[in-house]
């Protein structure tokens, strides 16, 4: 499969502390790559760096992050804005927080996908309606119609996922999607995350410090601890045969069940 997105060697700097230290992997065309690791860790930090969105404390001070080739930091934010959404999608720990509550979610959608295409309202409600039918909504002509605050946290999760993937980016960064859903709405933001990958062959870059998602999705795992790579391979690989202590401790406190 053809490399689409590279962290080739990066750090990165708050003010005067370096939180991300030579860190190096690179996803596939129809891959997902699933980083792991305690908070702290620098996990979302690389997502941020991805988006251009470090602020202004937050600075790439070495190596490179290359999308299709062209190296993002590099870009201006003329060229970011274009780059956001359109190619590289994002997905928050909590969509309803990214969603103004006092606008219908269909008007907020709309006005995403307009700010990278001409795109009528006829044609916008037919591809979001059949994005929604896609995801398993059940009436979503009444998703579009709804505020944030009337939908579940499950609910405004997948709709996040949806509103994401409107734009049919290339590459999703997914930043702790299922962190604060409980176990059995997990199961159906991972489902949706996997067909993603089958209906799209869009590549997803999953930030968790579940491995029990981790180990549904991925196919390769990168270990973060304190900044730094400690593993990085084949989720086969990493789970049966963990190169460092710190990914057998993470390995060992997941809880297991006896019948």
């Amino acid at each position: 499969m053809a490399e689409l997105l590279r962290y080739d060697h990066i750090n990165i700097r708050y003010g005067q502390s370096l939180v991300i230290e030579d860190v190096d992997f690179n996803l596939a065309s129809g891959e997902i790559l699933g980083i792991v690791g305690e908070s702290g860790s620098g996990k979302s930090t690389l997502l941020k760096a991805g988006m251009g969105l470090l602020g202004k404390e937050g600075q790439l001070c070495r190596g490179k992050i290359l999308y299709d080739g062209k190296d993002l930091g590099q870009c201006s934010e003329r060229e970011m804005q274009k780059i956001r959404g359109r190619e590289l999608g994002m997905v928050f720990q909590m969509a309803g927080s990214s969603f103004c509550p006092i606008r219908t979610l269909g008007v907020q959608m709309q006005e995403a996908v307009r700010a990278h295409k001409r795109i009528s309202k006829a044609e916008f409600m037919d591809e979001a309606l059949d994005l929604l039918n896609k995801f398993g909504f059940d009436k979503p002509d009444r998703i579009l119609e709804s505020y944030p605050f009337e939908l579940s946290g499950g609910m405004q999760q997948r709709v996040g996922i949806v509103a994401a993937m409107l734009l049919h980016p290339r590459v999703l960064l997914a930043d702790e999607p299922t962190s604060a859903l409980d176990v059995s709405v997990q199961k159906q933001v991972v489902e949706q995350f996997l067909m993603i990958r089958e209906k799209f062959g869009t590549s997803i870059l999953l930030v968790s410090h579940n491995i029990g998602v981790i180990r549904a999705m991925a196919d390769e795992i990168l270990v973060l601890h304190q900044g730094k790579t400690v593993d990085y391979g084949k989720k086969d690989d990493i789970l049966a045969q963990p190169t460092s202590e710190y990914t057998e401790k993470l390995l060992e406190a997941v809880p297991r069940f006896r019948r």
